[in-house]
């Protein structure tokens, strides 16, 4: 009979026996007894109806590890069988690990996407208004993609006179989802009055940095406005949920922060027409009031009235010259002195007006600032305000004024006429 062996050297035995046999497994089951250790490492059990079987993912492959593994989630394992000998335990070193059923990008955004949306950062009471004229635009993407060559080929038809910031940014590869937040963040301490971060077209993998967790923070707490430009139209990322305003392309972001200088030509165009038209619109009311005015004048004129009247009477006279010749007559008598009644009155108010006119055109010209000094009249004043001897008393100063000069004196002695 052989002698025994020790504990640990079973152990061993076991471990060299598991690890050369089991060397690649590919094993499906439902996660429980997750703990994400302090050290980096992810220790859980993956069980179905029946059986119960440890895993641990080390550090150094987390970092593949595209979702978050939760309790209850059914999941495929790639790894090998490992056993740690000090405790005899058997356990799955996992390499890699996919949700069961789908691909592991496509969960780990819907699972971020649900994360992020009951966080709020989502709600549109949270998307900040792009201004409509920015003078400043930073471009967060790749100074050598296609992306930004298209974005200054819009800009420069669009509206010229803004002015592009860019921001060398890495958008794509390992470390590039770090490299978009810092550049996001500089950008942000620019004070532009737009940022713009995107990037081309690619696959899935390529565009993975703008669905990462930590760009989606980033951008929800910049001040900047944020307009997110991700690939081709039917590209989605978490980035445009988490921006203010979700561009189909770098060029439509471009037309979307940007307003259309062809369309304002127009319609300063529109304004100038309209203008023209409503100056010409009033120009012709006032001619037709004008015109109007005049023919009232001319049908209410004396002129008007006696002609009327003359060519009722050579009418009546033409129609009964043998019968009503005196009537005729006498009407024309009366007619003459009518006229004559009526030329006299106008004439008589044409001289009353004109004497007042002369009366008043006297007075103005003896009242007339340059006659002051003629005949030895002066304009008394006090206080800067005209005033008669009847409103002086002794010892009041008061100046006499002429066109050309003005004495300040004091009153000594006033006699009355």
């Amino acid at each position: 009979m052989n002698p025994p062996i020790s504990v640990s050297t079973l152990n061993v035995q076991i471990k060299s026996l598991l690890e050369t046999t089991f060397i690649q497994i590919y094993v499906e089951g439902e996660i429980s007894n997750l703990t994400y250790h302090n050290s980096g490492h992810i220790y859980f059990s993956i069980k179905d109806e029946s059986s119960t079987i440890s895993c641990v993912m080390f550090k150094g492959n987390t970092k593949y590890l595209k979702f978050q593994l939760e309790n209850g989630l059914k999941i495929v394992i790639t790894g090998s069988l490992t056993v740690y000998a000090p405790r005899g335990n058997y356990q799955i070193l996992c390499n890699k690990i996919e949700p069961s059923g789908k691909g592991a990008l496509a969960f780990a955004f819907e699972q971020l996407k649900n994360k992020l949306e009951a966080k709020g950062y989502f709600e549109s009471t949270h998307k900040k208004i792009l201004p409509k004229y920015p003078k400043r635009i930073a471009l967060v993407t790749s100074p050598t993609g296609a992306a930004i060559e298209d974005m200054k080929k819009v800009a420069s038809h669009r509206w010229p006179l803004t002015k592009f910031i860019l921001v060398p940014t890495l958008v794509q590869g390992e470390g590039s989802a770090f490299d978009i937040v810092n550049s996001i963040k500089f950008a942000d301490s620019l004070n532009c009055d737009i940022m713009i971060v995107g990037r081309g077209g690619g696959s899935v993998e390529d565009l993975w940095a703008f669905n990462e967790e930590i760009v989606a923070n980033a951008i929800y707490t910049a001040r900047t406005p944020i307009i997110s430009a991700v690939g081709h139209e039917i590209d989605y990322m978490i980035s445009d949920f988490v921006a203010d305003i979700r561009a189909a392309t770098p060029s439509n972001a471009i037309e979307i922060a940007l307003p259309d200088i062809n369309e304002h030509r127009i319609y300063l165009d529109s304004l100038a027409s309209e203008y023209n038209n409503r100056f010409k619109n009033i120009i012709f009311n006032k001619q037709q009031e004008l015109l109007n005015m005049k023919r009232l004048l001319e049908q209410n004129s004396i002129e008007t009235k006696f002609t009327f009247i003359q060519t009722e009477i050579n009418l009546l006279k033409s129609s009964f010259k043998t019968d009503l010749s005196q009537k005729i007559l006498s009407s024309q008598n009366e007619l003459n002195l009518l006229v004559s009644s009526l030329k006299n009155s106008f004439s008589s108010i044409l001289v009353k007006s004109q004497n007042q006119i002369d009366l008043l055109k006297s007075n103005f010209e003896l009242n007339h600032p340059d006659k002051k000094d003629k005949n030895g009249f002066v304009q008394i004043s006090k206080n800067n305000k005209i005033i008669s001897l009847d409103n002086v008393k002794i010892g009041d100063e008061i100046e006499l004024q002429t066109p050309k000069y003005i004495a300040s004196c004091i009153l000594n002695k006033i006699e009355k006429q």
